[in-house]
């Protein structure tokens, strides 16, 4: 995993995103935000065990879905489930040492 700052890309409501085997932030203070680098790392968990490219389908499939279930983009992202398992599990920095593999798909 490696941790990138790339501040000119990032829109004013995004601050990161984790697109194998980087994570992206928008400011280098972001890098000792623990809860935020422990959501991304969960990304990149799911996205291993997925095998990368089918974690991006999956991904923007279920993301549709939920755009067309609830007709409002946050709702849409915040219900995925990949976010869902990283929103619920971000504060515990155990998380990723306990969890069992495709614990994602609880989320569903």
């Amino acid at each position: 995993m490696f941790v990138v700052v790339l501040s000119h890309l990032f829109r004013k409501n995004f601050i990161g995103i984790t697109l194998f085997p980087f994570i992206f932030l928008r400011d280098p203070k972001l890098k000792e935000n623990k809860t935020l680098i422990n959501h991304e790392t969960i990304h990149i968990i799911q996205q291993v065990e997925l095998l990368v490219i089918p974690f991006y389908i999956w991904y923007l499939t279920e993301y549709l879905f939920r755009l067309i279930q609830y007709k409002n983009q946050h709702k849409a992202y915040r219900n995925i489930s990949f976010e869902r398992e990283a929103y619920a599990n971000e504060k515990n920095p155990n998380y990723l040492k306990e969890r069992k593999f495709y614990n994602f798909l609880k989320y569903i």
